[in-house]
Order: C-alpha cells, then structure tokens, then sequence
C-alpha cells in the first residue's frame, strides 16, 4: 500500500489546528504519518504539540506559509512518501476526503485537490486557465465555478494549499514550494509549475474539506484593514508571477499592471470615504511592484 503523509503548517490558531488533526486522524483511508510544521506559534501550540503522541513535529521560525510547505514537503520527500496531504490549520477534512481524492489517481495526474466550503457553501478560487499573454485582461483566465465543475472532476492549473495530495513523483520532478514568497501565489506557482512539467492538476468535487470562516461579523472596512499586510505580498508576488511564466516581453513586465490599477482606482474612491485605505498606501503600489519586478522576495 501507497504511504501518505499529511503536512499541517500552523501559525497561532491552536483550537483550529487540534480540530484539524482530529479530522486528519478520523480519515477513511488512514494516514501513515502526520507532520506538523510550526511556524514560531506563541499560543500555547508547540507545548500543546509536544504533549501530543503520533505527530512529526517540526518547530522553526515563521517563514510564512510557504516556507511552512517547503519545510515539510521537504521532511516528506526526504522520508520517501508516495503522496503528500498539504493544508493550513484552518481546514478539515471530511471523513472521506483522502479517500475521495485517491479514487480519482491515475499515471497521468500528479496532484489532487478537495473541493472548499465555507459554511456549506463552495468556495472557489481554483484556476482552470491562465491568460499570461495579454496585460490588459485578467491573469486569472477561468476560475472554477459550479457550472464548469457540475459534480465532475475537472483539471486546473491554479490550486491552494488547502488540501492538495501531492504525489511523490511531481516533487521528483519540480521539487519544493518557492518558501521565499512567504505568502500568496505560492501554492498557484507550485501548481502551475507542475502542469508545465507535464502533470495533471486534477480538482475533485465529491472531496469535501471545509475551511473556517474568519469574516463573520467583520465589517467589509474592517476586513481590507486587517488583511492589508496581506495585500502587499499578494501585489509583490503577482507581478514575480508574471514576470516569470508571461509568455511575451509585454507581459513579463506589464502582466500584473491591471490588478495595480484596479487597487490604485479602488485606493482613491476610498481615502475620502472611510478608513479603508490611507495615503500612504498608494505608494506601497509602487513598492511592492518594484519588489516583485526584481525578485525581492521572503518576508517584509
């Protein structure tokens, strides 16, 4: 029998991580390995996990989701798994997720990813296409929706790391998760890094995994300004993602021009309206297309 091995990378969420592991461990397919990336936690996580027995446990400094992800895809290769079970501490795994997944395994596919739901209801994000061509329309191309999936699995380019089972000959081949992005887009490049390199990326429906929602009873101002640090790796990493994968010179250096313009527009209507935005903010535009334009990359 196939070995698998899951990859839990936390950050601060303990309550959410102990339910993400009891999800992990009630699993149809039982798991050969559970390997727990804690990336600096200061709640109480790291001495909760060392009373804990049957975990990996692998304590380091926070070096952002991705470099949780290359820690612990590495421990796993290393170790020779055949499949790698990736997720943050804020998702769980219904019973029959793995299961679900591995059903749909053939030669041809390298990774396999769940379907989200937030409150019952999906959650898409997955991308079915890319446009690295042309700047004046969206980089996200095709992103999945009800209609394109109807209940049927479906290939994708763009995942999250939220549930992805990665097979131990896509990490052969590609290797491990770009850890200098810290967050944002290094699940996506990972993904689409291993559909160049000529594996299917294969979304499952009747895989379930749900995901905690962090937005109830938050404001939509209070949302932007809590996840404004978050915006800068999104704008820094877009513009790294095309300039490396745009097909053209234009793309390359103008790819992620559309997105900066949509956030300079939606900065101006909003700084004299509410607090969403300030001033200052309009230069973290070019900032962080600066940085993602030369590859300044790792954590700000």
């Amino acid at each position: 029998m196939k070995r698998i091995t899951a990859v839990v990378v936390t950050y601060n969420r303990l309550n959410l991580l102990k339910r993400t592991i009891s999800c992990i461990r009630c699993q149809t397919r039982p798991l050969d390995n559970i390997i727990i990336v804690n990336n600096g936690s200061t709640d109480g996580t790291k001495e909760w996990l060392d009373s804990q027995d049957g975990l990996q446990i692998i304590n380091q400094k926070n070096i952002g989701g991705s470099g949780g992800f290359y820690t612990g895809i590495k421990e796993a290769h290393n170790e020779g798994y055949d499949y790698v079970w990736c997720m943050d501490d804020d998702v769980f795994p219904r019973e029959d997720c793995l299961e679900r997944l591995l059903y749909y395994d053939n030669e041809k596919v390298g990774i396999l990813c769940p379907k989200r739901l937030i409150i019952g209801f999906p959650f898409y994000s997955e991308v079915i296409s890319l446009n690295l061509s042309n700047p004046f329309k969206q980089l996200h191309k095709k992103i999945i929706s009800a209609s394109i999936e109807n209940g049927q699995p479906c290939e994708i380019v763009g995942m999250v790391f939220e549930g992805p089972l990665i097979k131990k000959k896509v990490i052969d081949c590609i290797g491990y998760p770009n850890k200098d992005l810290f967050i944002l887009y290094d699940d996506t490049d990972y993904s689409y890094r291993a559909h160049i390199a000529g594996f299917r990326v294969v979304y499952v429906p009747s895989a379930l995994l749900d995901k905690q929602d962090f937005n109830k009873n938050v404001s939509n101002i209070e949302r932007v300004k809590n996840n404004k640090w978050k915006l800068r790796y999104h704008l820094r990493n877009t513009t790294y993602f095309c300039k490396q994968y745009g097909k053209n010179s234009i793309f390359r250096n103008f790819g992620s021009l559309r997105f900066y313009i949509w956030m300079f527009f939606a900065m101006i209507t909003n700084i004299p309206r509410n607090n969403k935005y300030e001033i200052s903010d309009l230069k973290m535009l070019s900032d962080m297309y600066i940085k993602g334009y030369r590859g300044e990359l790792g954590r700000m």
